[in-house]
């Protein structure tokens, strides 16, 4: 992006009221600690804090320009500054603007097609595996990091590169509205779901409501786009899907296109395998035979994420060998399933997110592996999941009792300790199923120590929670080169 503060300030209808209209404008940054060459500050009013007391640090760290919400003297009153040296925009709302300047960057200056990524899990990965099976094909740009969210899918959209020929873009909600707004930004010419489940419920309240309002997605697409759904999800697969889409795209307004094992799958996993806890398959289209996959990351979840992605890709015109060539070299980010040795120790690092699904997939693939020692799952809180939140705990220390083979519980936060009562429960309930030792924790600290006591070679390890629950501090702090406190 390089583009004239007057411009900006066009596109986020605001004023300058500082500096010079003609400075150009390089980046963009909502974090004042993240500040690029030649940028654009956004300070954004949160529940916590407010962008607007940064500003002068922002200036101080080399951003160029500011939005503002604030007039002159208000400003120099909340950060302290009787002058700044930088451009100043007022804008009336600096989120809005954000996105209204996302939308114009997007119509103007970026011509290729976006795919869009959502979901309630696996976006993440389903969006590095299309990005994957795309590269043989495109030079494809997609969302850096987490940069899925209000603030970070229109900066990604100003990010686009002018050598890219194609984009994969994630898209976050987690409130009614949401998407609609991204829609607008992104104006996506393909959709690619991964699943609908219960993450955000406890804002959204039921599936339907995560269904009707991440196929807001639409909103803004071509007529013709492609929207891809999984055909093994109850959701997607619904049979009365139309009434969920948006006005536009009803009634073949765009094509639906399914993914998955069954029958009512155009891109389909047939002749399905397992190599060592990777999935192997052939891929089907409209019933012939046009690829064989094999992954390298475990996991039979895994399977409904690269189909997601190649269905995407072949649809982009990719060459479907090719792209499923690529898939192989695909590995997980760190964090979402990521899988290493650390003195002989086998660890799963999933511990970026979770929620009901993502949990017991975790689970299935640290059952799948081959251990000589134990295997020890590590469990912090899932959030977001309203009125029913103990219950979805319950039921996945009754899943570990009843599917899993897991060795060791080590829990950690208040609703956690439902899933040890779940263990418990299904083990009394039924009277069978499989009764692993269980350890509850308050605190970090104790869980790490105690793990580390507990912890030989030989073992295999799970970490999954909430992000906000820092279980990936304990893996940093545990398996770090220089700590080597672990048996």
């Amino acid at each position: 992006m390089r583009l004239r503060a007057s411009e900006i300030a066009a596109a986020a209808g605001g004023t300058v009221i500082c500096g010079d209209p003609d400075t150009f404008i390089g980046s963009i940054a909502t974090d004042s600690r993240s500040i690029g060459e030649d940028c654009l500050f956004i300070p954004i009013r949160g529940a916590r804090t407010d962008g607007h007391k940064y500003i002068s640090q922002a200036v101080g760290s080399g951003a160029v320009a500011s939005l503002t919400a604030c007039g002159m003297e208000e400003l120099k009153e909340m950060t302290g500054d009787s002058a700044f040296s930088a451009v100043l925009i007022r804008v009336e709302d600096t989120l809005r603007a954000l996105q209204a300047i996302g939308r114009y960057y997007r119509e103007k200056y970026v011509g290729i097609r976006y795919i869009g990524i959502t979901g309630s899990v696996g976006k993440t990965t389903v969006r590095e595996m299309t990005a994957c099976a795309l590269s043989p094909a495109y030079n494809v740009y997609s969302t850096k990091g987490n940069a899925n969210s209000q603030t970070g899918v229109p900066i990604t959209v100003t990010e686009t590169g002018k050598d890219a020929q194609i984009g994969v873009i994630e898209m976050g909600i987690s409130e009614f509205g949401e998407m609609s707004r991204l829609s607008d930004i992104v104006r996506c010419d393909m959709a690619v779901f991964s699943v609908i489940g219960v993450s955000h419920i406890g804002n959204l309240g039921t599936r339907e409501n995560i269904l009707r309002e991440k196929l807001c997605i639409c909103e803004s697409m071509k007529p013709g786009g492609y929207l891809i759904l999984n055909g093994d999800d109850d959701m997607l697969s619904r049979p009365d899907i139309d009434a969920f889409l948006p006005e536009n795209a009803r009634n073949g307004g765009i094509n639906i296109v399914y993914y998955g094992t069954g029958d009512n799958a155009l891109y389909r996993a047939v002749n399905i395998s397992e190599n060592e806890g990777c999935c192997e398959y052939d891929l089907e289209i409209g019933g012939k035979k046009t690829a064989h996959v094999s992954l390298s990351v475990p996991g039979m979840h895994m399977l409904g994420n690269s189909l997601a992605a190649l269905t995407a890709a072949v649809l982009s015109g990719a060459d479907p060998q090719a792209a499923a060539d690529a898939l192989h070299c695909f590995r997980s980010l760190d964090g979402r399933g990521q899988m290493f040795d650390c003195r002989g120790i086998k660890v799963i690092n999933d511990a970026y997110n979770a929620a009901p699904q993502s949990v017991k997939a975790g689970l299935r693939v640290l059952d799948s592996i081959e251990v000589q020692g134990r295997r020890i799952a590590v469990l912090a809180d899932m959030l977001e999941l309203g009125s029913d939140e103990e219950e979805y705990h319950r039921d996945i220390g009754r899943f570990i009792n009843a599917e899993t083979k897991v060795d060791i519980v080590m829990l950690f936060g208040r609703l956690s300790a439902f899933t040890a009562e779940g263990i418990k429960l299904g083990f009394c309930e039924t009277g069978n199923g499989h009764m692993p030792w269980i350890y509850c924790f308050d605190s970090l600290e104790d869980l790490k120590e105690r793990l580390a006591s507990e912890l030989y070679e030989g073992d295999a390890v799970l970490f999954k929670g909430s992000n906000s629950m820092k279980l990936g501090s304990v893996v940093s702090e545990l398996f770090s080169d220089e700590n080597t406190s672990c048996r």
